[in-house]
This record gives C-alpha cells, sequence and structure tokens, in this order.
C-alpha cells in the first residue's frame, strides 16, 4: 500500500487527458491530486471519473486554475462560492477534500517512528509574500512586471466575498494552522498544498519573480512545526525532490504537454510519498522547460 501524488494535470490539454485516460490501476494505493486539474468543473468531473476507480482513495486540494473564471462570465461561480461547488463534486464521488478531518494513514510505516502519520490537505493561496524584503507589497506586481512576468490570476481568481486574495490566504492559513495544532502533540503529518510553503522552494529559475503567486510566508515553519513527514506541492512544473530541515519537499507537477513526455505515460510520473528508507532517493523527473510562458 503506496501514498502516492500528482498535480497539474491541466486537463483541458487533449494530451493531458489522452494521458490520464491510458493510466494503471493501483487498487490499493492512495492518490494525491494536489491541483490545477483543469479550468472547468468538467474537468475536475473527468478526473475523478478516471482516477477514483483507480486508487483506493483520492485526496484533493485546489489550486489556482481549478478557481479561474473569467471576469464577464455572468454563469460560473467564484471565489469562495467556486471553491464549494469544487468540494461539493468530490465529496459526491467521495474523495477526501481541505474541508474534511484529516485521517490517519492506514498504511505501515516505514519509518522507526510509531507516531500516526495524518494526511492533511490544505488550500492556503498566497500573499504576495514570496518577494525580497526590500520590495514593498505595493511594488511588488510592478516589480513581478518589470522582469515581464505576471499572473492570470490577477483577471481570473477571484476572492469574493474576501475583500483580496490576501485577506482569503489570511483566513485560510488561520483555520489551517488552528487544526493542525489541535492533532495528538505525537502525531507527524503529510502536508499537502497546491502552493509550495516554502519561499525558498518558489523561485522557478527562468522567471523567479513568480514567487509572487506562490505562496505565503506564514508557512515557512510549518514543516517543522507540524512534524511533517514529507510535504507535497505543484503549481511549479518543477518536479523536485528537496530536503528542508530533514523534511522532504515533493513538488509532483505533471504540467502542461511540453512539461513532461508523453511516451513514458502519466503513471511515471507519480511519486511515492511515504517510501522504504531505502527509497528516500527515488527519481523525480525534471521538468522540460519549466515557466517558458510567464504569464501562468
Amino acid at each position: 500500500m503506496r501514498l502516492l501524488a500528482i498535480s497539474d494535470l491541466h486537463l483541458n490539454h487533449k494530451r493531458n487527458r489522452e494521458g490520464l485516460a491510458a493510466m494503471s490501476h493501483y487498487p490499493e494505493d492512495w492518490l494525491i491530486v494536489a491541483g490545477d486539474l483543469g479550468e472547468r468543473l468538467e474537468h475536475l468531473r473527468l478526473a475523478l471519473d478516471h482516477l477514483r476507480p483507480r486508487f483506493a482513495q483520492v485526496i484533493w486540494t485546489p489550486g489556482n486554475h481549478d478557481l479561474w473564471c473569467p471576469a464577464n462570465n455572468t454563469k460560473r461561480t467564484r471565489g469562495q462560492a467556486r471553491y464549494d461547488e469544487l468540494v461539493g463534486i468530490c465529496r459526491e464521488a467521495g474523495v477526501l477534500t481541505p474541508e474534511d478531518p484529516y485521517v490517519k494513514w492506514p498504511g505501515t510505516s516505514t519509518i522507526s517512528d510509531p507516531s500516526d502519520i495524518y494526511l492533511c490537505p490544505l488550500f492556503l493561496l498566497y500573499d504576495y509574500s514570496f518577494r525580497p524584503p526590500e520590495i514593498a507589497r505595493e511594488a511588488a506586481i510592478g516589480w513581478a512586471r518589470d522582469a515581464g512576468v505576471g499572473c492570470g490570476d490577477e483577471g481570473m481568481l477571484d476572492p469574493t466575498p474576501w475583500p483580496s486574495r490576501e485577506a482569503w490566504c489570511a483566513a485560510r492559513c488561520d483555520a489551517a494552522e488552528a487544526r493542525l495544532a489541535a492533532l495528538p502533540a505525537d502525531a507527524t503529518t503529510v502536508l499537502i498544498n497546491h502552493w509550495p510553503l516554502r519561499y525558498d522552494l518558489a523561485r522557478p529559475p527562468r522567471v523567479p519573480r513568480f514567487s509572487l503567486w506562490c505562496g505565503t510566508t506564514r508557512t515557512e515553519e510549518w514543516p517543522r512545526r507540524f512534524r511533517a513527514r514529507a510535504v507535497v506541492s505543484g503549481h511549479l512544473h518543477m518536479r523536485t525532490t528537496i530536503v528542508r530541515h530533514g523534511v522532504r519537499h515533493e513538488e509532483v507537477s505533471l504540467g502542461y504537454p511540453r512539461d513532461w513526455q508523453q511516451d513514458r505515460g502519466v503513471d511515471w510520473y507519480l511519486r511515492d510519498v511515504l517510501p522504504p528508507a531505502s527509497q528516500q532517493s527515488s527519481h523525480f523527473a525534471p521538468a522540460r522547460d519549466p515557466f517558458m510562458m510567464p504569464h501562468q
């Protein structure tokens, strides 16, 4: 029994839909899907229709693309209502979400520490704090644009009813922090969020100023504070396994068709989040030309 993970399936792309349809079955394993399954409700439904029968359990958390809604589209839900609709679709399919109680990992722990492992899907957003200290918040977006970097969220991710994405992020962090702090004192965790939890892991080499839209400094110490065995994220389309303070941070994106090799199949990109100690240097697949297009 394994805990596998992937994110950023971006099912608005035909090649990604074909790759998903060709996936194998893993009836004993659990799967984390860490956001950006697509840009319409139909993409989430399609993903779950394929994934739910293939795995013993699926755990979902949203990404920015899942929440997108064009400003002139009056027929789609947006903001909190959009998130609530996505959660409802997951619950109908028996998929765990950030709104459900954190569950204990039922598999056998491969680490000598016998404490319980809680699987903690999070929805935390970002607050533009992933920036150099000399850049003021009010200058941050202009600072990014000076380097030709922008983000579609500015026009497509509506925070309603929150007054801003920062305010929504703060509320989400407050709620998640309280829930994590309430776990048993000896519990360990797997923290799951679409956006990275650390600034030093959220600076894509080609477009480092895209970090503005990649997380919040509020979570920098959460992996140590909440005794994480591993942290799972996506968003960057830069598949890596990086250790910080003894905690493995797994970026598990599939990405756009340019970011993965279709001849390998989607199965090759599934990451084992809790591998045996002897396999904890397990392979990772570096994305080809990550963030070639800066306006994501």
